[in-house]
């Protein structure tokens, strides 16, 4: 009897790391699957925080460069569809302290 208990209990050690493991597994998908539920009820919250493009519409068409934001007539203007500048990418546009005309460049010089 005293062989039978030895050999059993040599195979639940074997087991052991394995069932350990699985273990571990499951509870890191369980863990990362409530994450991804979360995340999917605050999408909206989440997708507000990091839209650089405020509330306000200041997005207009430019043909031949395709959409805009924000004021170009500035010379910090990132003339681009995603950010407006490098001092105030959130911005918005009017009012802002760093506001400088840009450079209009003739061609008759």
């Amino acid at each position: 009897m005293y062989k039978v208990w030895k050999t059993l209990l040599v195979i639940a050690i074997g087991f052991l790391p394995s069932v350990l493991s699985l273990w571990i597994i499951r509870k890191a998908h369980i863990r990362a699957r409530s994450r991804l539920r979360r995340l999917s009820m605050n999408f909206s919250a989440v997708q507000r925080r990091y839209n650089l493009v405020s509330e306000e519409n200041d997005r207009y068409y430019l043909e031949g460069v395709g959409f805009l934001i924000g004021d170009i007539s500035c010379r910090y203007n990132a003339r681009s569809a995603h950010i407006r500048c490098a001092i105030n990418p959130c911005g918005p546009c009017k009012g802002c302290r760093d506001y400088e005309p840009r450079e209009l460049s003739d061609s008759k010089n």
